[in-house]
């Protein structure tokens, strides 16, 4: 930036020798030898220092300046401590006798605003000093608590005034000005005294305070101007200050440690004399950013993705930027002095930071794959018959518990209907504790003939999967496939027709159909739930299907049998058995075909409550199969996964595990926020890394559902709205889920509730207590840090702001769960536009 250079010599500086090594608060004080290069420093750009304590080596100041033509204003730190202040004074009679480089003393420094001190006492001291020395005394306060204490000007030989138009929130333009301003005011004030600006400055980093920026840039510019105005005004002056000072984060905040001309490791700043440039590394840094990034684009170029051009471009475009935000922020964190708080909170956020930068990535690769796929490579219909080949044998197993009669026999009557030659139906109720449930199931099944068998099994362990075992150990010894349904599907006549010859091919073992469900339109709640849902099947299956990687589902799916017992069955320990069974066949080296064409639709969960637990099993369940095939989803090595299927299982899960770092987030935001209102003096807003993580991935994720339903989910703009908020509502959800599956293996199998009872008003809002506490107090932490901190810190209000999207999620929660119970969430048909796929009586809706 063009700013005239300032190449005189400066009166004085603040001059306090600790570096990051030093620390006054725990008693490091620096060597002689360390302050005799400090000081050699300074008398190339100083002619006089001002000290502001007599502790430890700091006696040793006056006497080593004198060796470098040095001259001293001599401090003694008065404060609360008596013992501490009397050794102070005689501490500082005694410097002034044996050094004759000491011009004039400072006794106290800011006691008064600080309220360490009175200001009789203050004066008390003052006395005490001037009786022991010919040399001129005072005691330096800002410039505001001069005026309002004209008895203490009094008392002293001249006026130090601290005059620091960064505190007071000033802008760089107009600081020089108001510093002038105020001189003149205590001119006129005390008209007879001699005025020194003992502490006149600009900080280089750190936080905003209402106009006045931190930066290199305002640093230079502040100080050149003042400086051309110091020379013509003949002014007495002493800039904060020689060195900067990590230790004074514990005292003043980040900004507390960026005053020096001087850096903490001795190298003068360019705020004097230089080209005032916020980022001078920038073109390094540029450079470092395509230097690292363009090998991984490159690469992504290279591979077969099957992608548009366009959707090439964007995706290099992701991977560079992926790169730059993690080269970017780290060189915005590397020049900075932290405090142990900040490397704690940075060796929990800057992992997470990493991961959530790989969530954004793959989040954008599924946003490219969806909408910008070139040639498909799946296999949409299944082979044609082979002459009079007669179709296999299918076996369907039905698994049920405590569920109504009357819908399990309509589950039933419509597998009766299939439009299939050759099949059986077992229908397992196991751990029924109602005997009304099962009775009359079991009755109607005796009179459908021995291809419908019903089993009752009182005590039977493995959960779901333990009857789907049992299924299979009684399964007719003819069957080539094993099909699946829950209890509450309806399945379509040309179920098993249409979809049983994709079995042709030697090398399939899965054909899945998506879920469906025919109350989707029941009530506002279902529809939103209903649309969230849909978003998984026209988007990220379709995807997975064209690389062998879809995610099995327990309903609507069939398994060739002998590859079913090939890899050992169902797997008993974990609570989505499903899907990990899916995982087991591709690592047999088997296909899977996915349809997004419906078969079948069963019910979705009745209330909020139920919805939740239903996607905290799943992600409960994707836990416990990360921990078991940990190995297998490394993205190294030759593993019997594919790299295509390692990446899809893995770039599934991540989202839900970026969940449980947000949750992360958000209990420290709060407890950051906590300390913040109670020790404002200690704690600042939090590092922008902070603010960056969690504002970018939850505008990211919003942002890219909304646009990719849009593009790819045949619904209205009002349900794309709706199933964003249902989606948002699990997050919470999702996150102690991914919490505690990662640290404990036995949760119970929690059975999706299905026709159960409308919640009242109080049950909707206790089914999202958690949520809504939560987003209480972060709108009350942020309302409190608004009307604080907020008023004078632009990085404050930011921060409250951030609080307030991070209670968004949360909201969602007690939002939907009141659409689900308040009257207008009842059950009964919500008049809402239409979306595409309804008009067109797609397979999506009936």
């Amino acid at each position: 930036m063009d700013e005239q250079p300032w190449r005189g010599e400066l009166r004085g500086l603040s001059f306090a020798p600790y570096t990051d090594a030093h620390n006054p608060m725990t008693k490091v004080d620096p060597t002689p030898e360390e302050i005799s290069r400090d000081l050699k420093a300074v008398a190339s750009v100083a002619r006089s220092v001002r000290t502001y304590t007599t502790q430890g080596t700091m006696m040793q100041v006056p006497r080593l300046a004198w060796k470098q033509g040095l001259t001293v204003t001599a401090g003694a730190w008065i404060g609360p401590d008596l013992e501490a202040n009397k050794r102070e004074i005689s501490n500082l009679i005694d410097m002034t006798r044996s050094n004759g480089n000491i011009t004039q003393l400072i006794v106290g420094n800011e006691s008064v605003l600080r309220a360490d001190v009175t200001v009789p006492e203050l004066i008390q001291y003052i006395r005490a000093v001037k009786a022991l020395t010919p040399l001129p005394v005072s005691t330096a306060e800002p410039w505001h608590v001069w005026l309002a204490h004209p008895e203490l000007a009094q008392q002293v030989d001249f006026i130090a005034v601290h005059i620091l138009p960064f505190w007071e929130g000033i802008d760089p333009d107009q600081a020089v000005q108001f510093v002038m301003e105020r001189y003149e005011d205590l001119q006129r004030k005390f008209p007879n005294k001699r005025i020194v600006i003992s502490e006149i400055g600009w900080p280089s980093e750190g936080l905003t305070r209402k106009d006045a920026v931190a930066s290199p840039v305002n640093q230079g510019l502040f100080l050149r101007r003042f400086l051309a105005v110091a020379q013509e005004h003949n002014l007495d002056y002493f800039v904060i200050e020689a060195f900067d000072q990590p230790w004074k984060m514990q005292v003043e905040g980040g900004v507390g440690a960026y005053w020096g001309i001087f850096d903490a490791d001795r190298k003068l700043k360019p705020a004097l004399d230089g080209v005032l440039m916020n980022r001078p590394d920038w073109p390094w840094l540029s450079l470092a950013t395509l230097a690292m990034g363009l090998p991984f684009v490159l690469w992504l170029l290279r591979q077969e993705l099957g992608l548009k051009r366009r959707g090439r471009l964007i995706l290099a475009i992701l991977a560079q930027g992926t790169v730059s935000a993690g080269v970017w922020v780290y060189a915005a964190y590397s020049g900075l002095y932290l405090t142990d708080l900040d490397i704690g909170v940075l060796g929990v956020i800057a992992p997470a930071t990493l991961l959530l930068l790989g969530v954004f990535l793959t989040e954008g690769i599924e946003m490219v794959e969806c909408l910008w796929r070139g040639s498909s490579r799946r296999r949409l219909a299944p082979p044609a018959a082979l002459g009079d080949t007669p179709p296999p044998m299918v076996s369907i197993h039905v698994p049920c518990r405590n569920e109504p009669a009357d819908m399990m026999i309509r589950t039933i009557k419509a597998l009766e209907r299939l439009d299939y030659p050759n099949f059986e139906v077992l229908i397992i109720d196991n751990n029924s504790t109602d005997d009304s449930c099962w009775q009359p199931v079991e009755v109607y099944c005796r009179n459908l003939g021995p291809n419908f068998r019903f089993f009752h099994l009182p005590k039977w362990p493995g959960f779901k999967a333990g009857a789907l075992n049992f299924a299979l150990a009684h399964t007719n010894p003819d069957a080539q496939v094993v099909a699946t349904i829950d209890s509450d599907y309806e399945v379509s006549r040309e179920w098993l027709k249409d979809l049983v010859g994709h079995f042709a091919d030697p090398q399939v073992a899965l054909v899945q159909a998506p879920q469906d469900y025919r109350d989707g339109k029941d009530d506002l709640f279902k529809r939103f739930c209903f649309w969230e849902y849909a978003g998984f099947f026209h988007l990220g299956m379709k995807t997975r299907d064209e690389h062998n990687a879809i995610i099995q589902h327990g309903t609507m799916a069939l398994i060739r049998k002998d590859a079913l017992t090939r890899v050992g069955g169902w797997a008993e320990w974990c609570i989505t058995e499903d899907a990990e069974l899916g995982l087991r066949l591709f690592e047999a080296g088997y296909r899977a075909v996915y349809t997004e064409k419906s078969y079948g639709k069963g019910l979705i969960p009745d209330s909020f409550d139920a919805f939740r637990k239903q996607r905290y099993r799943w992600a409960y369940g994707a836990m416990q199969i990360m921990k078991t095939h940990w190995r297998e989803l490394l993205p190294w090595g030759e593993r019997k996964l594919t790299r295509a299927q390692r990446y899809q299982f893995v770039a599934g899960w991540l989202p839900w595990i970026a969940d449980g770092f947000q949750l992360m987030f958000v209990a420290l935001a709060i407890l950051w926020t906590a300390g913040m209102i109670v020790l404002p003096q200690f704690i600042e807003p939090p590092l922008t890394l902070f603010l960056i993580v969690t504002l970018g991935m939850f505008t990211f994720k919003v942002g890219k559902s909304l646009w990719l339903y849009t593009q790819r989910v045949p619904c209205s703009f009002i349900e794309r709205l709706g199933a964003s908020l249902a989606g948002l509502a699990l997050g919470h959800t999702v996150a102690k889920a991914v919490w505690r599956g990662a640290f404990t293996t036995n949760l119970p199998f929690m059975r999706t509730p299905k026709l159960e009872n409308q919640p009242a008003f109080i049950r909707g809002l206790l089914a999202a207590w958690e949520e809504t506490l939560i987003a209480a107090l972060l709108v009350g932490f942020g309302v409190l840090i608004m009307m604080t901190r907020g008023v004078v810190e632009p990085a404050a209000k930011l921060w409250a702001m951030l609080l307030f999207v991070q209670a968004l999620p949360f909201a969602s929660a007690l939002v939907l769960s009141m659409i689900n119970a308040l009257p207008f969430g009842q059950r009964r048909h919500v008049a809402l536009p239409l979306g595409a796929a309804e008009q067109a009586k797609s397979p999506a809706a009936e």
